[in-house]
């Protein structure tokens, strides 16, 4: 149900500062347009995508040579090609400033903290530069990481960038098989590692799985100082060397910035792979810079020196998508560990410390903030706090009622929708428009999304699929192994023929912002009524007694039945009471047709690494089908709570 009046509203001083309102007017004056609102601004972009795309490289000054071509074969979505003349380094363009100002600022729970400042992460990208090439690693060579969130792992990443490497992520959480799943499939010429990590306080070790993983690798392997034990680390490996020794027989100079085309490779990005080996998807680096700067500086308002965080692992793209932050002149905000460790005050407190401009996170954090009875906007200064972002899943309407009622009455909230198949994101918040509960404010500009139904028609006013139909810049390059795109079509173009159909359920509002139901592959479909699985969530997740749900559609009787899962708050019993007061609030507030026909208590509810459920998963379990790809979840133990409950065979 949308609220009558919106949430939060830019005054004309807020939007008169934004980098938003300056590129349109600047776009204004250069094409002779007069663009009456955001929304006839974002049709411009769509509707003439070569002078939208090269007003970015010009507005936020690109380093690097445009080429006069830039677009051809844009009405074909994998032919089309951006910048095909162009060549650009995508370091460079983040390593733009330089100086004793912060580059970066990281803490580890309540173990660690410390600065890097710009001369020094030019240092560090320096000294690692030639260590690489020292190591034989060039243009196309792939370097893998299995590291925590740290400025480390950044330097590693722009050195890679920086010589044409291709830099590939997970975080020390993934298990051996999934790492090697991951990284076994695109053969890493170099392997870098933490000495361990801390999570919840705990010391958590990886030596033994190091070993494991580098022994089946068989590439030389980096030990990064983290916990301690570095030395010892490294030298238990057959091919291992601390970061110290890797770069101790070179001096810093000037970093070499080695320009590449602009569709050479830069990321390595892996599909969450909950249904099979996961898929190795390709970005570029000119697509995804592009792509980047313009979410940052115009969506996000992003300004130099401003303070950038986003509370993420170096295992979910929201990590590649904080770095580029970089090439905005901001800082970077780091965090490695639990967001509730020592208490649920902890990352408040560093935006605080920090004056964060920019707070990211995750739907389901502000939702446990929101049922922990943490209220920040009693307890901590966010005064510098302008733009708090959202992702990971629909954020609810009771989640955009609490940032305003809990967090922060007066910022704008952007829930924001994408993902690694795109490294970047589809639909964004917009610095000069209203805020209205449980909606996503807008698509990114030069992004020509829509809603279809199933027969390929756009729709309004009901749920479709998200669709982007025509040709972007983070379109992957490819997928790793796959010379002729097979895998790639199937994944987005076998619904509907030269049309992106990203798999979210999603709805147009009548003020031209868009709601997310969940992933299409989940939609329940009971009595052939299209349902998603998010409208359940946002009624169930309101009641104190319920800590979170999983949802899915079981097969039964020549149709499909709701099945709703549970995971209730501490000291709570599913009682038929309970039972009763789930079934109604649901049939209220969404409706009849959206009440499970079973609900069911379970003691955990099972995740991906970056923190999503996995209602396909469950959905196999229960149907006794195979998970095949059970490294790729957080907790895989909990699956094991789905298989053959007694209550699911009547």
């Amino acid at each position: 149900m949308q609220a009558e009046k919106p949430l939060w509203v830019p005054s004309e001083e807020f939007v008169a500062a934004t980098p938003m309102k300056a590129f349109i007017d600047w776009c204004s004056d250069r094409f002779g347009r007069d663009f009456v609102d955001v929304d006839a601004f974002h049709d411009w972009s769509v509707a003439e995508r070569a002078d939208f795309w090269s007003a970015v490289w010009d507005f936020c000054g690109i380093e690097g040579k445009r080429g006069e071509r830039v677009l051809i074969d844009g009405d074909d979505m994998l032919g089309a090609r951006f910048f095909p003349d162009a060549t650009l380094n995508f370091a460079e363009n983040l390593l733009k400033l330089s100086g004793p100002g912060d580059a970066l600022v990281f803490r580890g729970e309540d173990k660690v903290e410390r600065r890097m400042s710009w001369d020094e992460l030019h240092t560090l990208v320096s000294l690692l530069q030639q260590a690489y090439r020292a190591a034989g690693i060039g243009k196309g060579d792939r370097i893998a990481a299995m590291m925590p969130n740290m400025p480390e792992t950044v330097a590693c990443m722009l050195a890679a960038a920086s010589i044409g490497a291709i830099w590939s992520s997970c975080s020390p959480d993934f298990g051996e098989q999934g790492v090697l799943d991951r990284f076994g499939q695109i053969e890493p010429g170099l392997f870098i590692v933490c000495d361990g990590y801390w999570y919840a306080g705990k010391l958590q070790d990886v030596s033994a799985k190091v070993a494991a993983i580098t022994a089946k690798l068989g590439v030389p392997t980096v030990v990064i100082p983290y916990v301690g034990g570095t030395e010892a680390l490294a030298a238990s490996l057959q091919d291992g060397r601390t970061l110290d020794a890797f770069i101790a027989p070179f001096a810093a100079r000037p970093v070499d910035f080695v320009p590449m085309p602009f569709s050479h490779p830069l990321y390595i990005l892996f599909s969450s792979g909950t249904t099979g080996v996961p898929k190795c998807i390709v970005h570029s680096a000119g697509g995804t810079l592009l792509q980047h700067v313009k979410e940052h500086r115009f969506h996000c308002g992003l300004k130099e020196g401003d303070r950038f965080f986003y509370f993420t692992t170096c295992g979910w793209m929201m990590w590649n998508w904080l770095v580029s932050g970089l090439a905005a002149g901001a800082t970077l905000c780091l965090y490695d560990g639990s967001p509730f460790h020592p208490d649920g005050n902890v990352l408040f407190d560093y935006a605080q410390d920090e004056n964060f401009a920019v707070f990211g996170t995750s739907a389901k954090y502000i939702d446990a903030v929101r049922k922990g009875g943490f209220t920040p906007v009693s307890t901590h200064d966010l005064s510098s706090l302008r733009l708090l972002a959202s992702t990971g899943s629909p954020l609810s309407p009771e989640g955009f009622g609490f940032v305003y009622e809990g967090i922060k009455p007066d910022v704008q909230l952007a829930s924001i929708a994408g993902g690694t198949d795109i490294v970047s994101c589809f639909l964004l918040g917009n610095p000069l428009k209203p805020v209205w509960r449980g909606e996503i404010q807008g698509p990114g500009l030069g992004l020509a999304i829509d809603v279809w139904d199933d027969d390929g028609k756009p729709v309004r006013g009901e749920k479709g699929e998200l669709v982007c139909t025509k040709a972007f810049p983070s379109m992957p390059v490819m997928f790793w192994n796959d010379p002729e795109n097979r895998k790639y079509r199937a994944a987005y173009f076998e619904r509907f023929d030269n049309v992106w159909c990203h798999g979210d359920l999603a709805e147009w509002t009548d003020h031209g912002g868009v709601i997310i139901h969940g992933r299409s592959d989940a939609t329940l479909n009971p009595g052939g009524v299209r349902i998603g699985t998010a409208e359940i969530y946002n009624q169930v997740e309101q009641l104190d007694e319920v800590a979170e749900a999983l949802c899915i559609g079981q097969d039964w009787d020549d149709d499909v039945r709701v099945i709703l899962f549970v995971r209730l708050a501490a000291g709570e019993t599913l009682t038929d009471d309970l039972v009763r007061k789930i079934k109604a609030k649901i049939r209220s507030g969404a409706s009849p047709r959206h009440v499970p026909a079973k609900i069911i208590a379970v003691t955990d509810i099972p995740r991906t690494k970056s923190g999503k459920i996995v209602e396909l998963a469950v959905r196999e379990v229960v149907h006794g089908r195979l998970v095949k790809n059970k490294e790729a979840l957080s907790n895989p133990e909990a699956l094991d709570l789905f298989a053959d409950l007694a209550e699911l065979r009547h």
